[in-house]
């Protein structure tokens, strides 16, 4: 997961407000341009149910994504970088942590490191809990073992209950 000068990162995007393809495109155009990345791999998109959120906006279904880039830098950086970029994409924050969003891009894992420090958590302390985040790295990582993890990705995805709805959909992005 690290060769040389580079670091494999992975990134969880997902969108549930407005054109959600295009936010996703558009979330990865600008990772993609930042001249610290060059891409490694990415899934296909995923439409699912919303997972922890109010009643009201339970019928906003998200598009989510993994996309994994090669980084020469650290990651702690690219936290800033994330937020920058949702922001530039018309993501509104409140106090409701789980309110609909344009972009929402999360780092899952950067190589073998673990980080709990500065509000950055490494690996993500909830991915492997979430079909939306495991079954799209599952399709390019399956065995991909994360630290702390002690199972590979697919082994995850295999023993995780079917009840969250989490479908691939056939659009390229």
């Amino acid at each position: 997961m690290t060769s040389g000068l580079y670091t494999e990162i992975g990134f969880s995007l997902g969108s549930n407000l407005g054109d959600r393809v295009a936010h996703l495109c558009r979330a990865k155009a600008r990772i993609l341009e930042q001249p610290q990345a060059r891409p490694a791999a990415q899934s296909s998109i995923y439409e699912t149910e919303p997972v922890g959120v109010k009643a009201e906006y339970a019928d906003k279904r998200f598009l989510n994504a993994v996309l994994v880039i090669e980084s020469s830098w650290p990651v702690e950086p690219w936290l800033a970088r994330l937020a920058e970029i949702e922001d530039q994409l018309g993501r509104v924050r409140s106090e409701d942590r789980f309110a609909p969003r344009t972009m929402d891009i999360d780092i899952l894992y950067a190589g073998g490191t673990c980080i709990d420090s500065g509000g950055l958590i490494l690996p993500h302390p909830r991915w492997a809990l979430r079909r939306f985040v495991v079954e799209p790295l599952a399709e390019i990582r399956p065995d991909l073992e994360l630290p702390g993890a002690g199972r590979t990705v697919q082994a995850i995805l295999d023993d995780l209950a079917h009840g969250e709805a989490c479908v691939r959909i056939d659009t390229p992005w």
